[in-house]
């Protein structure tokens, strides 16, 4: 079984996990939520800092439990330390790869995984173990954002810049950022007969909204894994960086400005 031969573009810099302590269940899982019992044993793949992770398992909690696992054995502490944090102790951590995850078949009652497809090197093995990880009659949930749907305004050119670059560095390193539109074939490939689809979207327009978006894009292009991988590999040059990370401020300073993410969405009937 092939193992993971891509790399993970954004790191954990602080601008990162910026980002990722922002997600909640509610604002980041919401069409899985109706699908979590009392009682279930979930799988979040690609846990991260385990704000998602800790929210599936006071859901599930007190006799059900969640397993968050993730390819970096270093984010894992501060996972666990937000379960600490909430109080929870119906929740383990672990490292994974989700092309070869070391559990035994029919594992788990849900499988979940937030923004990881986009970076692996083979989605559709992944959404095979997924499968097979998971107890018949469950669920297997991903969600990912789509880059090339993202929206702004004003149009500042510069943003384009950034949008094209990013893309170029994203599949250079291994993965798909436009994962959100491709999630529905990718599980009919892997298998999946009951596939329900959907989308949803972040947006960020309000004054302190567009200072936190701007602000860890901003320094996400200049001192993340993302700079260095544009850098090495001759995609951009650190001046060009500088000045795709001044247009971020630029637009967060514009009474005007919007950005919106979308998502791609599938619920997978094991």
């Amino acid at each position: 079984m092939p193992k993971e031969t891509a790399v993970y573009t954004h790191g954990h810099h602080e601008s990162v996990l910026r980002s990722h302590t922002w997600r909640t269940a509610e604002n980041s899982a919401a069409y899985l939520l109706p699908h979590l019992n009392p009682g279930a044993h979930v799988l979040d793949v690609g846990c991260g800092p385990g704000t998602i992770t800790a929210d599936l398992a006071r859901l599930v909690g007190p006799e059900g439990r969640v397993t968050g696992v993730d390819a970096a054995p270093g984010i894992l502490d501060q996972a666990r330390a937000t379960a600490s944090e909430h109080g929870l102790d119906n929740t383990d951590f672990t490292t994974a790869d989700v092309h070869a995850l070391n559990f035994p078949d029919d594992s788990f009652d849900v499988v979940h995984a937030h923004q990881v497809l986009q970076h692996v090197g083979d989605p559709v093995t992944a959404l095979r173990e997924m499968r097979r990880v998971c107890r018949p009659g469950g669920i297997v949930a991903a969600r990912d954002a789509d880059y090339a749907a993202m929206a702004w305004y004003p149009e500042l050119p510069v943003l384009g810049t950034w949008l094209d670059l990013y893309e170029r560095v994203a599949r250079a390193a291994g993965g798909e950022p436009d994962a959100g539109r491709r999630l529905r074939s990718w599980a009919q490939r892997a298998g999946f007969t009951d596939v329900t689809s959907s989308a949803a979207s972040w947006c960020y327009a309000a004054e302190g909204e567009r200072a936190w978006w701007s602000g860890l894009w901003a320094d996400r292009t200049t001192a993340s894994s993302y700079a260095t991988l544009a850098v090495d590999g001759g995609h951009a040059t650190p001046a060009q960086l500088k000045e795709i990370a001044e247009s971020w401020r630029d637009w967060g300073t514009r009474e005007d400005a919007w950005f919106m993410v979308p998502h791609g969405e599938i619920l997978c009937r094991a």
